[in-house]
């Protein structure tokens, strides 16, 4: 690694580690979505027969069901919990959730990052619900164990922007009241979820399987389908967020019906990105890829005393989302190292998210390899130190 023991304000810039014995990532797309595409993509092998075709023609229909039925293989998910394709993302997901659904109980919303934070203000200030708020710090996970389960309760798996993920569900009671509802946006694919505790959950192609924004996925368990059947929300609900037709579950969102128009190119986009996580073993093969990834990145970290994890505890530490911490850094001294980094085409979009501490933000999903972390270390060397002597 390059000698960073003598760095101050008067030494010129690191020399650039291409010209030593060290490569940059071939492929060095580390955005925290949307996120690298799986090895081998390109534009011309995503099928092109449904496009310029009506998404309630068969055609359309038959791609949409095909890919419900992948991410239900990939997830290893229960015939009980149904699957569906809807619109606006993740956030589009949750919230069609949250509006839906919630106000039959109290509220509980969990929050230790800006995610979670974005659910804590639609409970309070959009549907002015008076949640219970449990928060934590940047870096930190709040008290799980003193969550009120005769609340619904809300959560995000795996915090993009903090790198704090819960380390699994049990902390959630099987006889609980109220409903779970898990944002677990860059967690599917990358960890394995219980299902019997999961009511709700919400997710979108373009964290781990690397696919296009736009779309997002709702997981509904059997107690949430009881909820959307027997009770009524308040306040009145755009189409776009209607899943009961006529006091009954739409069965048809969950089976490739969608409520508005789908890109069927990112269909398709999604299609072979599930494709090739089946090609490498299914749930484990993605799994093992996104572990051996944060390992990588953790051997860096560990290798420099200027860099750390923002997550302290490993248990709860993110293997997707990995959030670090720079010595001496602030917001404008991290726009300059990440920019760097872009310039020579070492590393993209590794700047920490806009509302969270200053730090870089490297994404470890199944979609990255990891020789291109490994190829990270020497630059992320040359940046700091470049920006330290500037």
């Amino acid at each position: 690694m390059t000698d960073l023991t003598a760095v101050d304000a008067t030494l010129a810039p690191a020399e650039k580690p291409a010209n030593r014995p060290a490569k940059k990532p071939e492929r060095p797309y580390f955005s925290s979505g949307p996120c690298a595409k799986p090895p081998g993509w390109s534009a011309d092998k995503l099928s092109a027969d449904s496009l310029g075709r009506s998404h309630r023609a068969k055609i359309g229909k038959t791609r949409l069901a095909y890919c419900i039925d992948l991410m239900r293989e990939l997830l290893n998910l229960p015939e009980t919990h149904r699957i569906g394709i809807v619109p606006g993302s993740d956030t589009g997901a949750f919230e069609m959730a949250m509006w839906t659904m919630l106000g039959a109980r109290p509220v509980t919303t969990l929050a230790w990052e800006s995610f979670g934070e974005g659910w804590v203000t639609d409970a309070a200030k959009q549907l002015k619900l008076d949640p219970t708020i449990i928060r934590a710090d940047y870096g930190q996970l709040p008290d799980l164990n003193g969550v009120n389960f005769a609340h619904d309760v809300l959560f995000t798996w795996n915090g993009t922007t903090s790198g704090v993920r819960v380390p699994n569900a049990d902390w959630i009671p099987a006889d609980r009241e109220g409903l779970t509802f898990a944002d677990a946006t860059s967690a599917v694919f990358a960890y394995e979820i219980d299902w019997t505790k999961i009511d709700v959950a919400t997710f979108s192609w373009q964290k781990v399987l690397g696919g296009e924004g736009g779309h997002g996925v709702l997981i509904l368990g059997p107690r949430a389908v009881e909820r959307l059947e027997t009770y009524t929300p308040a306040w009145p609900l755009p189409k776009v967020f209607r899943l009961v037709s006529k006091g009954k579950l739409a069965e048809g969102v969950f089976k490739g019906e969608t409520i508005n128009t789908p890109s069927m190119l990112a269909v398709e986009d999604a299609i072979f990105a599930l494709e090739w996580g089946k090609s490498i073993g299914g749930l484990s093969g993605l799994i093992a890829r996104s572990n051996a990834n944060a390992a990588a990145l953790n051997r860096i970290v560990e290798e420099r005393n200027w860099l750390g994890h923002l997550a302290a505890d490993p248990a709860s530490r993110s293997t997707t989302s990995v959030c670090l911490t720079v010595e001496g850094a602030d917001e404008a001294f991290i726009k300059s190292f990440a920019a760097l980094l872009e310039k020579e085409g070492a590393a993209y979009d590794v700047a920490g998210y806009r509302d969270a501490p200053a730090g870089l933000r490297i994404w470890c999903g199944a979609t990255v390899e990891t020789a291109d972390i490994e190829a990270l270390g020497p630059w992320l060397d040359w940046a700091y130190a470049t920006v330290k002597a500037a």
